[in-house]
């Protein structure tokens, strides 16, 4: 079995980045095949050869469908964005004829393509030329010219063509190679004149030493060519994997869905992909398609060497040129036919203005109105024939004397439309100049009479001001002077009346004063006469003094009676006896919390300081992991031992030791898990108050020490697990290498004292406390995916950690 390796994984990289795919899809494209069929998917892993050839078809579909991308591109932005019609010019450059030593499948389709041009030029330039004489009637004599309609059914028949046998040969099941091929072609195509091989039923060709037995050879109109059939077969196929088309849609480049649109998941097709000369044959159909709805004009190249030399005419590979390409039936068609056809409608058209006759309108028949024209033009009748449809002329000197008038007669027609249009301009423009006259000269008026106007009204205004303004001045005066009279009577008024209610004021306030003092008197003589008739009947507070009383024996009762019903003294005991009576509730409550103070003070007084820190750390280990972390529970009968390693009395790590300047809250062996594989490496953990060291656990050699303020925070799952990452502040020396991802049975102890020495220092941020499933980790430059599942029996009862790919990190943890 092989397996493909990519030993240059940077070049693949930059491949993923440049298409925007992930570097696993694109690995496993070039490694495994997928063949699907109706209900089954066979995967297959692909040798160095097969891997080769996905990488080769890979690159040639890229290319050409990215350049048949941009050249629809560049017609749609170039077309005619209009919807009326409208004339269409294009120009098809193609190379030729390629004859080489070594003749393979592009040299066979090329000169295919080659074939059709020449029959559509035969077809368009030799036989409708003398088809349109016989079918206008004009007296003709026929020219044979060789029609190589027979060359092309060799090539193209659906049944027996040679394209056919090749693409029928791909597609059968079994053994196929080029050599099976060309034992078809013998087979089939041997009877065929145009088609030559060693091993065909003709005998000429068995000496023939120069046609390999590995070769075929086509008699094509430009000459017999030898083609090789190695690499037919491949070329003809040159298949793109299913996976790889998946894996390219897949890319997150938007153009990449556009190119490959077969690989969408959701569009499954299984019918195997056209072949590149069943493409090929479809292209070739459609531009011949094209070029017989248009009016194509033919230029042809003649190669004047085969040195590619200047000034050097071959005149032996010339006239094999001229030959070939059907130069010389062509030349003797167009000099025994006419120069000039058209249709006597737009020919009339053309040349009405010629003759008196037609000009500007003929009302007769277009072949009559062409008749009086000629005859008009004194033409003589060798020179021209009258066609069914089409007027045909044979000496261009006629159809250029008939332009040259045409000219003179337009210049005229032009002259005169000039000269009319020119006396039309100027007399529009005389009218609005006159139109104009008239307006202006009457907002002139306008304007004269509109500044007399407010001359006049300026004025008016002015003497109109000036007299009312001596009208209201003199009656501001009138009316300032009864205002004033008006002010003096108020005032004196006011005071009169101001005396007068401050005399009343006083005598109201003695009459006043007089009434309380009688009504005072009064009430103390009433008072004293009351008390002195009615103190023989009760004695003074008697009331009150009874319900002191009562309220005193009540509390007293209820105080005696909490005193012998008193719960105990544990913190945890919630009982406490029944109030009797309502009215205490406030009391009885007040007593209770009182009680519960006192009675834990008395509990925590019994706690020595150590014991007090153990309590601590337990407590803040519970709000950090109470109801979140499924190892918690397990951790809480376990208490906080923080030395594990005795670093002071083991002198394995004397000299670790000696590194550490600050006290050692805790010491314990971890396990540090591998970036690449995810397995874990023993590590010594070393936590002070200021940072945290880690150190290799035989040689005791400090593998890398962290500042506390470095540490931004701590992410865990919610699982029994014991792996916790330490998040390092981004920018610092200490992130150079990424974070840290750690794995410990004590957990809950080494987070609890990282939180504590965290929130020590107040000018220290607070070690932040993360739990969740999944979370993200930052390896040097990449993050990386920590996720946590549940595992299942097969895992047994150990956590695993494995790395699925440069993403995402799986740790399996086993069920409960």
């Amino acid at each position: 079995m092989f397996i493909v390796r990519f030993p240059l994984r940077t070049d693949l990289k930059e491949m993923c980045e440049l298409l925007g795919t992930e570097q696993s899809v694109l690995e496993r494209a070039f490694s495994f095949r997928t063949v699907e069929a109706k209900m089954e998917k066979v995967s297959t892993t692909l040798n160095v050869a097969q891997a080769y050839y996905a990488r080769d078809a890979l690159a040639k579909n890229l290319y050409s469908r990215l350049f048949s991308w941009l050249v629809n591109r560049i017609n749609e932005s170039i077309k005619a964005q209009t919807k009326t019609r409208k004339k269409v010019m294009g120009v098809l450059d193609i190379y030729g004829f390629e004859i080489f030593e070594d003749n393979s499948f592009e040299q066979f389709i090329i000169n295919y393509c080659n074939e059709k041009l020449q029959q559509i030029f035969i077809e368009l330039t030799l036989r409708e030329e003398q088809e349109e004489y016989v079918r206008e009637g004009i007296e003709w004599t026929n020219i044979d010219y060789f029609n190589n309609a027979v060359i092309c059914d060799l090539i193209e028949n659906n049944q027996n063509g040679i394209l056919a046998m090749l693409d029928e040969e791909c597609l059968r099941p079994g053994t196929v190679t080029d050599d099976t091929f060309l034992d078809k072609l013998n087979t089939v195509c041997a009877e065929h004149p145009h088609f030559e091989s060693r091993l065909s039923k003709n005998s000429k060709f068995l000496a023939d030493h120069s046609l390999p037995h590995s070769c075929f050879r086509i008699q094509h109109y430009a000459g017999k060519v030898l083609y090789r059939v190695e690499g037919f077969v491949d070329k003809n196929n040159d298949l793109l994997y299913r996976d790889l088309s998946q894996a390219m849609y897949k890319a997150n480049h938007s153009l990449m869905k556009l190119l490959f649109p077969e690989g969408n998941p959701a569009k499954v097709n299984l019918k195997r992909p056209p072949t590149a000369g069943c493409q090929f044959k479809a292209s070739v159909g459609t531009l011949m398609k094209n070029l017989q709805t248009k009016n194509p004009n033919y230029i042809r190249c003649i190669k004047p060497n085969d040195k590619k030399a200047a000034h050097i005419f071959t005149d032996s590979l010339v006239c094999h040129q001229a030959r070939y390409l059907g130069l010389m039936e062509n030349v003797r068609v167009r000099r025994a036919g006419y120069a000039f056809r058209q249709a006597y409608e737009p020919c009339l058209e053309r040349y009405k203005m010629l003759c008196k006759q037609t000009w500007p309108h003929w009302r007769g028949p277009a072949r009559t109105g062409v008749e009086v024209l000629l005859t008009d033009q004194q033409v003589p009748a060798e020179e021209f024939s009258y066609g069914r449809s089409k007027i045909f002329i044979r000496n261009p000197r006629t159809l250029f004397t008939l332009e040259e008038k045409r000219r003179q007669c337009l210049e005229d027609l032009a002259t005169l439309i000039q000269k009319i249009y020119r006396g039309w301009k100027c007399r529009k423009r005389f009218l609005l100049m006159k139109r104009s006259q008239v307006v202006v000269a009457a907002w002139y008026r306008r304007y004269a009479q509109q500044k007399r106007y407010q001359q006049i009204k300026s004025s008016t205004i002015v003497m109109q001001s000036f007299t009312r303004g001596w009208k209201a001045r003199k009656i501001l005066r009138e009316l300032k002077y009864q205002k004033r009279c008006k002010e003096a009577v108020t005032t004196i008024a006011a005071y009169w009346h101001g005396t007068q209610a401050r005399r009343e004021l006083r005598r109201l306030k003695e009459e006043a004063r007089r009434k309380h003092a009688v009504a005072v008197i009064w009430a103390y003589w009433l008072g004293l006469k009351v008390r002195r008739e009615y103190r023989k009947f009760f004695r003074a507070n008697a009331g009150k003094k009874i319900y002191n009383f009562t309220v005193q024996r009540i509390m007293q009762k209820y105080f005696l009676g909490l005193k012998n019903a008193m719960p105990s003294m544990s913190p945890i005991d919630k009982t406490w006896p029944v109030r009797p009576y309502a009215f205490l509730d406030r009391a009885d409550k007040e007593l209770k919390r009182i009680f519960h103070l006192w009675r834990c003070k008395k509990y925590r007084g019994q706690f020595t300081e150590q014991k007090k820190a153990i309590y601590e750390e337990k407590l803040e280990a519970s709000e950090i992991f109470k109801d979140k972390k499924a190892l918690y529970p397990s951790s809480v009968a376990q208490p906080f031992k923080g030395d594990y390693l005795e670093i002071n009395k083991n002198p394995k790590y004397q000299k670790l030791n000696s590194l550490v300047e600050d006290k050692v809250i805790l010491a314990d062996v971890v396990n540090k898990i591998n970036r690449a594989n995810g397995k874990g490496a023993p590590r010594i953990f070393l936590l002070t108050k200021s940072n945290f060291v880690l150190a290799d656990q035989k040689s005791g050699q400090v593998k890398a020490s962290v500042p506390l303020p470095d540490l931004t925070g701590v992410s865990v799952s919610t699982q029994s697990d014991g792996f916790f990452a330490l998040r390092l502040k981004e920018g610092t020396a200490s992130a150079a290498k990424g974070d840290f991802l750690l794995s410990s049975d004590r957990l809950i102890e080494i987070i609890t004292k990282l939180h504590r020495a965290g929130a020590a220092a107040a000018e220290r941020e607070q070690i932040n406390v993360d739990i969740s499933d999944e979370f993200l980790v930052q390896f040097k430059h990449d993050k990386v995916c920590v996720k946590f599942i549940p595992g299942g029996p097969k895992n047994g009862s150990s956590v695993s950690c494995k790395r699925k790919n440069n993403r995402l990190l799986e740790v399996s943890v086993p069920s409960p």
